[in-house]
């Protein structure tokens, strides 16, 4: 058996994107190109989170309630992240849909910094460099990606609205 050497930010990013599949019939293949991630790394990814009791034992099925426990009380500590320098990029936390429909942030914009953005705002450093180059493909995993940002990044209240809208979009997962 393989030894877990502690989860990585693409772990998280990897097991988001199979849920927004919503199916079971992938190849890691299919994740590595839609994430610019390695295949071996996929691979390894999947070989992690299932010594973590994070997907099941055939590595096809995220285990649901095990990863909503991971991400709400273990998510902001293991992969902690402050906003940086004012950028360009693509919106996310509490800036982006859904969790932007229940704050009035003001001007506290946070964005992945990007040529290709559309707004600017405090830097938030993604889980996984690709992800700006990638998000705008998928909408599930891209508001599954601001509720994780969100609950790095977030005030208690923010937090408490990112829990609600991941588990809205988990449960039926």
């Amino acid at each position: 058996m393989k030894k877990h050497n502690g989860m990585r930010p693409q772990d998280i990013v990897v097991l988001l994107k199979i849920i927004a599949l919503k199916h079971d019939d992938w190849y890691n293949s299919d994740l590595a190109q839609a994430l610019k991630i390695s295949p071996s790394e996929i691979s390894e990814v999947l070989n992690r989170c299932k010594i973590a009791g994070l997907i099941d034992s055939k590595k096809r099925k995220v285990n649901i309630n095990s990863f909503i426990e991971f991400l709400i009380y273990g998510l902001r500590y293991v992969f902690p992240t402050q906003p940086g320098a004012i950028v360009k990029g693509i919106p996310t936390a509490h800036s982006a849909s859904p969790i932007k429909e229940h704050i009035s942030s003001g001007s506290d914009v946070y964005v992945w910094s990007s040529a290709k953005g559309t707004h600017r705002g405090q830097a938030i450093e993604p889980l996984f460099k690709s992800i700006p180059q990638i998000v705008q493909e998928d909408k599930l995993f891209y508001e599954l990606l601001v509720i994780a940002d969100t609950i790095r990044v977030g005030k208690v209240r923010e937090i408490n609205i990112a829990k609600e809208e991941l588990e809205k979009r988990l449960k039926h997962a």
